[in-house]
């Protein structure tokens, strides 16, 4: 595949940082999607001092509220159509710093309702749109391009690897993305039978902050690693875990 050439993709998690940013990377794109859904909580960037996001956002204001999934489906259907949903990126994520002894109940409640039931909630909700692009591009070969789902995890959610656990613990944000991982393989069991593809990624630690041991990777190194990566993704990659640099990373 020599690029990514998805007609239609929602992100979400819009608001700035590598969500902005692969916003951006897919507009850059030599073929860039005819529609692209932006989701976020603040289409005008005036929370956060951002640029107001490009293209068409999206009412996904709130991945773990299921009335604002669904207003975001009725928005996708009305402007698609019968054409269905190519990419669906699960990128909103949250975390909260902790070590094993100060980790509680109410940050781990709070971390995994939105990493790793956030995902399953829009997955489930956007499946009829992308089986339909799937059922469109029937003859084509699982792709991004076709019918996929990323969910935007982390290397710290490697249970084989447990990756600088000196330098950050943060039990709740590795936990969810651990079960963000076991997600994954599940969709991909099931969806990949209508041809929807599903993977994880590990964008990488991407700067700003910085955090000893922990990279840096830019913003703009991550995007374009990302997006090379979502292009290269077929059936053999269904129910797999990569990083940004299209290296693959044991669950």
């Amino acid at each position: 595949m020599e690029g990514l050439s998805a007609d239609t993709v929602l992100l979400t998690g819009c608001d700035g940082g590598l969500g902005l940013g692969l916003l951006k990377g897919l507009l850059e794109q030599p073929s860039p999607p005819r529609h692209i859904f932006a989701a976020c909580l603040d289409p005008q960037g005036k929370r956060h001092g951002h640029q107001p996001v490009p293209k068409s956002s999206c009412p996904l204001a709130d991945v773990t509220d299921p009335n604002s999934i669904k207003a975001a489906v009725g928005k996708v259907r009305e402007e698609v159509g019968s054409a269905g949903l190519n990419l669906l990126v699960n990128n909103t994520s949250t975390t909260r710093r902790s070590t094993l002894a100060t980790e509680t109940a109410e940050n781990m409640s709070l971390v995994y309702t939105t990493n790793t039931i956030g995902p399953l909630q829009t997955s489930q909700a956007f499946l009829p749109l992308l089986k339909e692009a799937a059922e469109a591009k029937g003859q084509h070969e699982m792709s991004c391009s076709r019918a996929a789902i990323i969910n935007i995890s982390s290397i710290l959610g490697s249970i084989e690897v447990a990756e600088a656990w000196e330098e950050r613990q943060d039990l709740c944000y590795r936990c969810s993305k651990a079960a963000l991982n076991m997600l994954t393989k599940c969709l991909a069991l099931e969806y990949g039978r209508s041809g929807i593809l599903c993977v994880s990624v590990d964008p990488g630690h991407v700067t700003p902050p910085l955090e000893p041991g922990m990279g840096p990777v830019t913003v703009e190194e991550s995007v374009r690693g990302v997006l090379q990566l979502l292009a290269q993704l077929s059936a053999t990659s269904n129910g797999t875990f990569w990083d940004w640099r299209g290296q693959r990373l044991p669950w």
